[in-house]
């Protein structure tokens, strides 16, 4: 079983991303399966195999404690650690290819606690790879392409997984697409960027920033994917089944 999780900004596209793989493993003639983390959401676009709300809830946490909306989103999201081992036979209980794991909205809430880098360390699983979601929306300005990044990178050094870094909504962003991708893909490129904006303090803060990001090894690097037109999901698969088979670590 290979373990996927989906991470990245709230409104990044996370939950949609995560139907689009469903379905294109399914369509591969894989067994994929779904698990929601997400303790407080109210729709989801695909049906949940495994679903931590049937094991935490919100409602019950805000009544029984007295809690409020945050308060107890913060509550729900530190019990997700509690409830590992009865996740971990439910999953299993599938036998999955695949478990795509759909986190938290609010990143800071799983990747920042303790719960969400213990629940992604002890999930058993044979291989395991982090998404992380630059929403196109966000980083169509350098400053804030570098501003994403930076939290993609303190992701990534929180879970310890090996991570690939995916521009969502890339039909939305078309205009600015060349751009963000040459940004990903070349330190000089984006630093010309930077030279342009108009705060001088902030232009050169980024850029140190960039800077040390690429000689540690961070720079962002990522594939353009729209999951309305499913433009990118093979690019995707295809670095997702590279990252599996070879086992990388970070």
């Amino acid at each position: 079983m290979n373990a996927i999780f989906i991470t990245g900004t709230a409104g990044s596209g996370k939950s949609l991303l995560t139907s689009r793989l469903l379905q294109w493993y399914m369509d591969s003639n894989a067994y994929p399966i779904a698990l929601n983390l997400d303790p407080g959401a109210v729709t989801l676009p695909y049906e949940p195999d495994v679903d931590v709300r049937d094991y935490i809830d919100i409602a019950t946490l805000m009544e029984s404690y007295g809690l409020g909306p945050n308060g107890s989103l913060i509550m729900a999201s530190d019990m997700i650690a509690t409830k590992m081992e009865e996740i971990q036979k439910e999953v299993d209980g599938f036998n999955p290819d695949y478990v795509i794991v759909d986190t938290p909205g609010q990143i800071e809430l799983f990747a920042f606690r303790a719960s969400g880098p213990y629940f992604v360390s002890n999930l058993r699983a044979d291989s395991k790879a982090t998404i992380f979601a630059f929403d196109g929306m966000l980083v169509s300005s350098p400053i804030n392409y570098v501003s994403i990044s930076l939290l993609a990178s303190s992701v990534k050094l929180r879970l310890k997984t090996s991570q690939i870094n995916v521009l969502t909504k890339r039909d939305l962003v078309i205009e600015k697409l060349k751009d963000i991708m040459d940004w990903s893909g070349s330190h000089t490129a984006l630093e010309r960027a930077l030279e342009g904006e108009k705060e001088a303090e902030y232009s050169f803060l980024s850029k140190d920033f960039a800077r040390s990001m690429s000689k540690g090894g961070f720079a962002a690097g990522l594939v353009a994917v729209s999951s309305v037109t499913m433009n990118g999901i093979v690019n995707l698969s295809a670095a997702l089944a590279r990252t599996h088979n070879q086992g990388e670590d970070g």
